[in-house]
């Protein structure tokens, strides 16, 4: 059997990488090749140097500027040699971004079966986020096997009418990578952007780069962390790496570049931002991944964002929605600051999205093995 896994961005790398290592230990039984995209060019090579990921083909289409249609045109038109050339059984694409979706059609498109791993998320809002909602349902209409991170994921697949027989419960993979990065951190990190940060300092990491938060969404995020590092000058630092997206590089900067006590920093490579994250008090972000990371490690969570695909950290008390308004995101920060009991309700380590071994579940099913599906251990418990 052969399985082409094709990719493009940092965030589909990180969760793949676990995948492409277990099929690696099939060798015997599986011919894996790795397709990227390099949608996101300059993240995306971090992370394969970080996990020693050596891709067979690189499309190579970012170009500055380009619209998701851009992207899909590109994609459709560079995928198609590769897919002749290595004529794979199965195509694996993971998550909802352009590449995903392109990839995944042109799977379709040419004959080979579809996995999608990270299936079943939704805002059930075609805008928000856009365009990964769109990509999302495209790609699940053309995927043979759904591999679901969690039982709700699963269950939004199913009210869609897709066969349960197709679906499969696995937790997420971007936890195995991020179990796997753990493991690595003892001892020292050259450049470590805590050094800078007093002991005596709480520490809150925010990230800000969705596409539907440019413009006043992103204004309003910044000038609630100005509010933030201004009323707590001399007991809070801020570190916030920065997306190099003109969009997000000039507000950020133009509101807190004077900001004492804020960090604005290139985008960390996976192990540091990991490391900082772990050493954090709260996370505040509007990214996907930061929504499953944090919780597992114990870090509460302030989604700036007005929707989430990613409910079951809310719904478990370890996320709070608190949307782009200014004073809102102030405010509940405020609360888990100055209250206690409100932070520590928040800050318990919880594995809503994984256990650490999706990637061997998704690989044994790929090799038509019977795979036991993952369940939290709550809804074990019930």
């Amino acid at each position: 059997m052969k399985v082409l896994t094709a990719f493009g961005t940092r965030p589909e790398a990180i969760k793949l990488a676990p995948v492409v290592k277990a099929l690696i230990t099939q060798a015997n039984r599986v011919v894996s090749r790795i397709c990227v995209t390099a949608q996101h060019r300059g993240m995306l090579d971090q992370v394969l140097g970080l996990f020693s990921i050596h891709p067979d083909h690189d499309l190579n289409v970012m170009v500055n500027g380009q619209s998701p249609m851009d992207v899909v045109a590109r994609v459709m038109d560079r995928f198609e040699p590769v897919l002749r050339a290595e004529r794979p059984d199965w195509v694996l694409v993971q998550g909802d971004t352009t590449t995903t979706m392109a990839t995944a059609l042109a799977a379709c498109y040419w004959g080979a079966k579809v996995g999608h791993i990270e299936a079943g998320l939704r805002t059930f809002d075609k805008r928000r986020p856009f365009p990964e909602e769109i990509n999302r349902v495209v790609t699940t209409s053309v995927s043979d096997l759904h591999f679901a991170p969690t039982s709700l994921a699963r269950t939004n697949l199913l009210c869609e009418s897709v066969d349960e027989s197709r679906v499969l419960v696995t937790g997420n993979p971007g936890i195995d990578a991020l179990f796997q990065i753990l493991s690595t951190l003892d001892g020292p990190m050259e450049n470590d952007p805590l050094n800078d940060v007093p002991e005596n300092q709480r520490i809150i990491l925010a990230t800000a780069h969705r596409r539907e938060n440019f413009g006043r969404p992103l204004e309003n995020i910044c000038q609630a962390l100005l509010d933030i590092a201004d009323r707590y000058l001399n007991d809070v630092r801020i570190i916030y790496p920065v997306h190099p997206n003109s969009n997000v590089y000039e507000v950020a900067h133009r509101i807190l570049g004077s900001a004492r006590n804020v960090m604005l920093l290139e985008p960390l490579d996976y192990r540091k931002l990991i490391h900082v994250m772990r050493h954090s008090d709260i996370v505040l972000t509007d990214s996907g991944g930061i929504q499953e990371e944090a919780p597992t490690l114990g870090k509460p969570v302030l989604i700036m964002r007005e929707v989430t695909e990613r409910p079951e950290g809310v719904d478990a008390g370890a996320a709070l929605l608190v949307g782009t308004n200014r004073e809102r995101i102030v405010e509940e920060t405020i609360q888990l600051l100055d209250d206690l009991d409100a932070y520590e309700e928040m800050a318990r380590p919880m594995n809503l999205y994984g256990d650490g071994y999706a990637s061997s579940r998704i690989v044994a099913a790929l090799l038509n093995e019977t795979v036991e599906e993952w369940l939290p251990e709550a809804q074990r418990a019930n």
